[in-house]
């Protein structure tokens, strides 16, 4: 099948391009580029006055399967993944069979292999059961597959087996990729610590819980001689100790989330559980050092944490409720309204951040409109307004933090491997 996308505005930082063009895909690959191709081809998208960049590739997806497909499933994750404009994901190992070993790798593959309507690519654990005693085979599941490793949702709280996981990472050539928080600090916190949670009576997470602990992981991978990439970086010290390693050299790179950039503590006032996500959301000052912290290249790469929870699970009293919120739908029109449409980044920066960067950091061959490479792609309105709300999620769980908020930028297409997996117009 052919697709010859016509007079859109082409983003890619791959290769410095912002301009409008016409772009020709041919089966799964991008053949031609021009600024005229009067071709013939099996469909034509007219994309004037609209933005055709890389498809997002999230470093930060929870997809719950295998065992919990009440909450979602590879199939609804990667459907809702195409609708926000995402063709690859990185699939996180918390499921209810972690992802500890070859045989649970596999399991997944063939999932994966089964389901998957976008591109999936796996994280394995760190440590058996995400338990922090025991390293994984991390030889092993690299050879099977896992483009990183992580104990997401928990830290490896012993110094000396993160240190080792650090070099057998190394030795290995596969990213580490860190949850920092230090639960002796944060123990059964449930919101940021300070005027907010004393307010509504809510125990409280103090930053030092996340950047004590990711100073210790920096300090690790120093000493490893490692790479390391810091997760869902939320305050306003984190920021400011990457930006000091970087510096220095430390092969360190780091993500946050939209809801970091987009919302402050303040949100949590009505006891909304929606409002529930670990690291919680933290004060103004935090919000707007993360914000800095993107516009000065700190901040590496935007991925959703998208973390589905089943409306039972969400509708429950402050304190019992889960950690976590839906993301993968509502990340680029997010990024749209908050960061490029304020102009604190530019086109081109925001599609880094989404695309390029974190493919860059995995080390998959994404994030880009280069000729010959796979043609992920995602045509937007950028100036479609939309209202986030339950009734539009692909998602199988709807626990969005920006529910009711109107929105600027829309997609229309998803592209993914050559065919139109999602369209809106």
């Amino acid at each position: 099948m052919t697709i010859l996308i016509k007079n859109g505005r082409l983003i890619d930082p791959a290769n410095n391009l912002d301009d409008v063009r016409d772009i020709l895909l041919e089966g799964e690959r991008i053949s031609r580029i021009d600024s005229r191709l009067d071709l013939k081809a099996d469909y034509v998208i007219e994309a004037k006055d609209r933005i055709v960049m890389p498809g997002i590739v999230d470093m930060h997806v929870h997809l719950r399967e295998p065992g919990r497909e009440d909450k979602e499933t590879v199939e609804s994750g990667t459907r809702a993944a195409l609708k926000g404009g995402v063709t690859s994901v990185l699939a996180m190992p918390n499921t209810l069979v972690a992802i500890d070993c070859i045989e649970n790798i596999r399991l997944l593959q063939d999932i994966i292999s089964r389901t998957a309507q976008a591109n999936v690519f796996i994280a394995a654990a760190i440590t058996q059961g995400r338990r922090g005693c025991q390293l994984t085979d991390i030889k092993g599941l690299k050879m099977q597959g896992a483009v990183a490793i992580s104990d997401d949702g928990l830290s490896v709280d012993n110094d000396d087996l993160m240190f080792e996981a650090l070099k057998k990472a190394k030795e290995n050539g596969i990213l580490v990729i860190c949850h920092s928080e230090d639960k002796l600090l944060s123990g059964q916190g449930v919101v940021n610590l300070g005027f907010v949670s004393t307010r509504l009576g809510l125990r409280g997470i103090s930053r030092e819980s996340e950047y004590r602990r990711l100073e210790r992981d920096i300090r690790l991978a120093e000493k490893a001689d490692a790479a390391v990439h810091i997760a869902h970086v939320s305050c306003r010290e984190s920021v400011e100790i990457i930006a000091r390693a970087k510096k220095r050299g430390v092969r360190v790179s780091c993500e946050t989330a939209p809801h970091y950039f987009a919302l402050t503590e303040d949100e949590v006032s009505g006891y909304d559980t929606n409002m529930k996500m670990n690291p919680p959301l933290r004060g103004r000052d935090d919000t707007e050092a993360v914000r800095q912290g993107l516009r000065d290249g700190t901040i590496d790469a935007i991925a959703s944490d998208h973390a589905p929870h089943t409306a039972n699970e969400k509708d429950v009293e402050f304190d019992s409720a889960e950690f976590g919120v839906v993301g993968l739908e509502t990340e680029l029109a997010v990024c749209l309204t908050e960061l490029a449409q304020p102009g604190l980044l530019s086109w081109p920066e925001l599609a880094k951040k989404l695309s390029l960067n974190p493919a860059r950091i995995l080390g998959i061959d994404k994030g880009t409109l280069t000729v010959g490479k796979d043609a992920d792609i995602v045509i937007m309105d950028p100036d479609k307004e939309w209202v986030v709300k339950k009734e539009g999620f692909v998602s199988k769980s709807k626990n969005s933090a920006f529910l009711g908020r109107r929105m600027k930028g829309a997609v229309e297409y998803t592209i993914c491997a050559g065919k139109i997996a999602y369209q809106n117009i």
